[in-house]
């Protein structure tokens, strides 16, 4: 288990501080981590992250190549291609999108083939709105395709985390040999900050991916036999050994690497638990409270799976109520009431429809459902 202040994240030495929105933020840290594909498909709030990969042009300088897809199903199955053959390959869309490329998720999983993708969330269900919202928890952590599987998933809740985590997915997601989401929505992936981008990463030979990747499918180069990336068994009796081995995974996966991050909680006999933009506005919605004498504090969850569920049952022990507040009907309070198990008070609000929540509505539901 890790704790990460994700103030800390911002300073970083005398490096240049740029001002770009969270999808150009995508769009550069791809590049500079060594990624070696995008395959992507314009879709609002999103469409900056390839519109700044064509601006960029990184095929002629890192060799990284740049696709738009007829479609997201496209898209994933382009992303399951380049990994299994041991790439750095990802894409981006946004709810809908994600929706479709559910099927590619849940058999890149089942194959243990990483890939990043990243979900700029905007309103549901269906086509619904352009606007933000965080309504995709579930279809993230839950997994919206087939199947016992999990995806590992970060939520940034800066344009500094949308940089910071291009390569942090990467990492894990190769790490563990699974699929990596990065969850954001509107507000982050539309909102203008200063950013530190990561250094440049050069992208890995063909020699050391085959080293670093035995098990990738590389079109069978000199001495070594033929790979197959498959998700499929026949066999009732290998596919559950196959499972009982993914579960063994997912369990390492829970124990080495929750991240959260905590503010103001020394004193409080409050908390809220947010996530995302929602947690940038539970900020100053603490803020407010304290000013009334209302010692609150916050639970940000960074690593939405592997959710901090122990970490949110110890800080349930010496408090009076927690308040989830999330842009959606109520979906990761689910999560944190499992994880309290009933020591305390469990309250949700939320905004839906796209509508991103004031600082006061959520001082105000702190204090009519928990005080």
């Amino acid at each position: 288990m890790e704790k990460v202040n994700d103030k800390s994240l911002a300073t970083k030495g005398t490096q240049e501080v740029v001002l770009m929105k969270g999808n150009e933020a995508i769009a550069h840290a791809a590049i500079r981590c060594g990624c070696d594909g995008y395959f992507g498909y314009p879709i609002t709030p999103q469409s900056e992250v390839i519109e700044t990969l064509a601006e960029l042009k990184p095929w002629e300088t890192t060799g990284m190549q740049v696709v738009q897809a007829e479609s997201e199903l496209a898209s994933i199955y382009m992303v399951y291609g380049a990994a299994g053959c041991g790439k750095r390959a990802m894409t981006s869309s946004s709810s809908p999108g994600i929706a479709l490329m559910q099927e590619g998720i849940t058999y890149m999983a089942g194959a243990e083939v990483p890939g990043v993708f990243v979900n700029v969330q905007r309103g549901g269900p269906g086509l619904g709105t352009i606007q933000p919202s965080q309504g995709d928890y579930f279809q993230a952590t839950r997994g919206g395709g087939n199947g016992d599987y999990n995806v590992i998933v970060l939520a940034p809740n800066s344009v500094q985390e949308m940089a910071d985590f291009v390569d942090l997915a990467f990492e894990l997601a190769f790490k563990y040999r699974n699929p990596a989401m990065i969850l954001s929505d509107g507000v982050i992936g539309q909102m203008m900050e200063k950013v530190v981008l990561p250094p440049m990463k050069p992208r890995r030979t063909d020699e050391e991916v085959i080293r670093e990747c035995p098990w990738a499918s590389t079109g069978k180069p000199k001495n070594r036999d033929r790979v197959v990336i498959t998700s499929l068994e026949l066999k009732p009796e290998a596919m559950e050994k196959r499972n009982i081995a993914l579960q063994e995974k997912y369990r390492k996966i829970q124990e080495n690497e929750v991240r959260y991050e905590e503010q103001q909680m020394d004193d409080a006999e409050y908390a809220i638990v947010a996530f995302g933009s929602a947690a940038r506005i539970a900020e100053k919605a603490i803020e407010l409270a304290r000013e009334e004498g209302i010692k609150v504090g916050l639970f940000r969850p960074i690593t939405l799976w592997p959710f901090p569920t122990k970490e949110i049952a110890a800080l349930a022990k010496n408090k009076k109520g927690i308040l989830v507040a999330e842009i959606n009907a109520g979906q990761m309070v689910q999560d944190v009431r499992l994880a309290v198990n009933g020591a305390v008070p469990v309250e949700q609000f939320g905004r839906l429809g796209g509508i991103v929540p004031e600082p006061e509505e959520i001082v105000n539901a702190l204090k009519t459902k928990l005080m």
